[in-house]
């Protein structure tokens, strides 16, 4: 008996709302009109409240069906066990044995497994069967049973509509309600982390030191660096990648969106937009390989050919390629910002003789300003938090300099060294990448909460 695949199982649901649906639908359209009226809800309302009732308690059903199955396959196989191994293992004992049953159960166990295990896993195998078959009946069960409590309630006067949008306000209450504690969960565990590290490194060096090298001796026979962790190299290389960035992709972005928003026929406008938009969709770490096999090799030999000496892991690599990556993001905000502007100050501006130049400079630029700088806000905070480009381009070793040709790290690249290997997380050393990511998370949320007020600025004076 095999188990019935996960995919079949959240399509229970959906075909059951599909159904629920179309049978409320013609249910409710094919109540009589008498001298009550007409129908309180379209016939849709009611197809949607049945699809809703239908949909919204399986799926929570199957989340919390899949949560709770590893937790109660544990007690089965630790219950299974004999007890003499069941009463004398510790919790971390029990815990490999279960590991060592579910690695029998998929058969990658290497060499002979005690009977025992082999037991434990054929009563895993059987249980994850069961359960995999039980589910979709109890699934089935509760999509039947919101059908046949809703559909027989659809009447002349039955308010499907305000219960159609009171559930699905509750839903959109739910997901913000999540995404906000996504976010509370995540700053907790930095600070929490960060305030470990603090407690080992004085937050005065670590924001005002100019020397970072976080090798330090893990046991004390080993001979290694006391460590240092003055994070100011690794910001001064962070904001120099972002600014050459910058530069690079807010005027291109701008005059893009300026020319396709104002001179372009809607004809180029439709090639043209999209083809720019393209490059949103190249995942980074073809952006990386394209620095590290075209950029990097193209810029060490210019500056060769003019007598320059340029690192392999020089800023300017992943500057330009990373500013490339932000040329869609900054002209798709640009764009939107420019034909907010109300087509009365365009009118205004070229019925008093302004030219299409003037109006541009001097009038549509001006009034999309804050949206604008908006936009170059919410990019600039994605240029410091990018990782693969820079993890690919840009060195290891924190450099303070000025000059882009040399090698730097980022904020990125020193969280992405810091947590490879197996090193424990009670030493300054691993503890630095939450410092870091902690003051990530500060300047890039500054950067964010700037933005969105300037754009709500912006609305609150063009709507």
């Amino acid at each position: 008996m095999s188990a019935l695949p996960l995919t079949y199982v959240f399509l229970i649901p959906v075909a059951f709302a599909f159904l629920a649906f179309g049978m409320a639908a013609r249910r409710a359209a094919a109540i009589p009109r008498g001298e009550e009226g007409k129908l309180h809800s379209l016939p849709k309302y009611h197809g949607y409240l049945v699809a809703l009732s239908v949909l919204v308690p399986s799926l929570l059903l199957i989340l919390a069906w899949l949560m709770l199955e590893p937790l109660v396959l544990w007690r089965i196989v630790v219950a299974d066990l004999p007890d003499l191994i069941r009463d004398a293992g510790s919790s971390a004992q029990l815990s490999l044995i279960v590991s060592q049953v579910q690695q029998a159960a998929t058969g990658t166990t290497f060499g002979t497994p005690e009977p025992y295990i082999v037991e434990g896993a054929r009563t895993l195998v059987a249980a994850q069967q069961w359960s995999r078959w039980l589910l979709p009946v109890v699934v089935v069960s509760i999509c039947l049973l919101a059908i046949f409590l809703i559909l027989p309630r659809i009447s002349l006067r039955f308010r499907a509509r305000d219960k159609t949008e009171r559930v699905i306000r509750g839903i959109l209450i739910v997901c913000a309600i999540v995404s906000i504690l996504a976010t509370v969960g995540i700053l907790a565990s930095l600070v929490f982390e960060g305030y470990r590290f603090f407690s080992l490194v004085p937050l005065t060096e670590f924001l005002f030191g100019t020397r970072w090298d976080t090798q330090i001796a893990i046991r004390p026979d080993q001979v290694a660096s006391s460590g240092a962790f003055g994070a100011i190299p690794v910001f001064a290389g962070t904001l120099m990648i972002a600014l050459i960035a910058m530069a690079v992709a807010t005027p291109v972005g701008l005059f893009a969106a300026i020319y396709m928003a104002e001179f372009a026929s809607p004809l180029m406008r439709g090639v043209v937009k999209p083809l720019i938009e393209v490059l949103a969709g190249i995942p980074t770490i073809v952006y990386g390989f394209f620095a590290v096999l075209v950029v990097s090799p193209a810029i060490r030999e210019w500056g060769g050919a003019i007598g320059l000496s340029i690192s392999p892991t020089a800023a300017i690599v992943p500057g330009l390629v990373m500013g490339v990556m932000l040329i869609p993001f900054i002209s798709s905000l640009a764009d939107d910002a420019i034909n907010a502007v109300p087509t009365s100050l365009r009118d205004g501006s070229l019925g008093l003789g302004a030219d299409r130049n003037e109006t541009v400079t001097k009038v549509i630029l001006p009034a999309a300003l804050p949206g604008i700088v908006g936009g170059i806000l919410l990019a600039t905070s994605r240029a410091i938090g990018e990782t693969m480009i820079v993890v690919m381009a840009a060195g290891l070793t924190a450099n303070l300099t000025a000059n882009p040709f040399e090698g730097v790290t980022t904020v990125t690249v020193q969280i992405v060294t810091l947590l490879i290997g197996d090193t424990a997380f009670d030493n300054p050393k691993t503890l630095a990448a939450f410092g870091l990511g902690l003051s990530l998370f500060v300047a890039t949320l500054g950067l964010n909460l700037l933005a969105l007020g300037i754009v709500r600025k912006y609305r609150e004076q063009y709507d």
